[in-house]
């Protein structure tokens, strides 16, 4: 008798236990007016922005994203976003790029860095094919957090 009542109340707190599902919870991200996705500081977009940071670390052997560092092989990518193609002073742009009437925009970006070539004829960028979406999500995404 006393094993069956052991058994039975066993039985019943294991059954009480997450038997019952959790309701989605709904997540509302406020931004500012003209603040990028990846700005928006949550953990997905933390995780974004981590993850971005440590794929441009391929790109940083020509690449610098210090606020008014020197530009290396290609120009210093801080506060990319927004400017104009060709425009950051004391960098010999290929003329390709100069005329390429770009303006950097995070989609812009992203189909530069998914065939440089392609979207951009003539340019002097030779390595810098991100084939892989989500790698190049995450590279824009980081490049998008760098503002003046």
């Amino acid at each position: 008798m006393r094993r069956s009542v052991l058994l039975a109340l066993a039985t019943l707190a294991l059954s009480a236990c997450g038997s019952k599902a959790e309701d989605p919870v709904e997540q509302i991200v406020v931004r500012k007016p003209g603040e990028s996705a990846a700005a928006a500081s949550t953990p997905v977009a933390d995780d974004l922005l981590a993850k971005g940071k440590a794929a441009f670390a391929a790109c940083s052997s020509c690449h610098a994203v210090v606020p008014g560092a020197a530009a290396g092989i290609g120009p210093n990518l801080h506060g990319v976003v927004g400017r104009k193609a060709g425009s950051l002073a004391g960098f010999a742009y290929s003329e390709a790029m100069t005329k390429s009437g770009i303006t950097w925009s995070e989609a812009e970006l992203n189909a530069f860095l998914a065939n440089p070539a392609g979207k951009v004829p003539g340019t002097a960028m030779a390595a810098g094919r991100v084939a892989d979406a989500e790698r190049r999500t995450a590279v824009v995404a980081y490049l998008a957090s760098l503002k003046n």
